[in-house]
């Protein structure tokens, strides 16, 4: 393996975020408060508790998963689309670097990106709650799969957009709604039983049901399923990452 490679792209991704410092920490940091002031004071007033977790505690994994989504498909996007963009893409694969490389460096720093932005965010929480860990290894587990899966999900929109537009079609139009309807902000087995069998159909509930059980021994569906959901869906990206290099879609002119 070409490491040299790998670090190259790895930092030369980090480094753009380092230019954007304040802005990467700072908007999580007054998203996350002013979540916990719209739904953890307004209407966690109202709603004293869910499955018996205090309901401020309880939106914490689902913030953390609408960030970490959000971000890591953001993150991993632009960074392949740019160097499309721009044109250096072809430079990056005629250089003497394999695919797997091109995607280690890329989805590495998307990852690690997204995973200092939801450290940040879960600090940001513990001010606001008390947190309590139940699990903390399957906490990190689901942490790190999350952010790797969707990093390489980003990758794969940012192969396929051919303009910012489209960069930004399926975070906006997909992924956002279903994670707000996937539970994030409340507990499916609050709805009407035919809504309840409507969400089981959305993937995101699954990564979040999976992510506050490891908090709060709370879930809506059994953490195995959850579990086996994200694989699932990383090996799926994996495939069509594997296939899009293989034949050039959306990379060879």
């Amino acid at each position: 393996m070409n490491l040299e490679a790998v670090k190259a792209i790895y930092f030369s991704e980090m480094r753009r975020t380092r230019n954007t410092l304040l802005q990467s920490i700072a908007s999580p940091v007054i998203s996350t408060a002013l979540y916990f002031v719209v739904f953890g004071s307004a209407i966690g007033s109202r709603i004293q508790s869910i499955d018996g977790v205090p309901y401020g505690l309880f939106i914490v994994p689902g913030l953390m998963m609408l960030s970490l989504l959000t971000q890591s498909i953001s993150n991993a996007s632009f960074g392949i689309f740019f160097p499309k963009f721009t044109g250096t893409i072809y430079e990056i694969m005629s250089a003497p670097i394999s695919h797997f490389e091109i995607i280690l460096g890329y989805v590495g720093a998307a990852a690690t990106k997204s995973l200092i932005i939801g450290s940040i965010i879960l600090i940001t929480a513990a001010f606001f709650v008390e947190l309590r860990i139940a699990h903390p290894f399957w906490m990190i587990a689901f942490f790190l799969l999350t952010c790797v899966t969707f990093s390489l999900f980003g990758f794969i929109i940012g192969l396929w957009a051919d303009n910012f537009e489209k960069l930004q079609l399926i975070p906006l139009l997909v992924i956002t709604p279903l994670v707000f309807l996937g539970g994030s902000f409340y507990s499916v087995s609050m709805l009407p039983e035919f809504w309840q069998k409507v969400s089981l159909m959305n993937p995101v509930l699954y990564l979040i049901s999976g992510f506050r059980w490891s908090f709060f021994e709370v879930s809506d569906v059994s953490v195995t399923t959850s579990l086996s959901m994200i694989v699932m869906f990383l090996m799926v990206c994996l495939a069509i990452v594997w296939w899009m290099f293989k034949t050039g879609y959306k990379i060879k002119p």
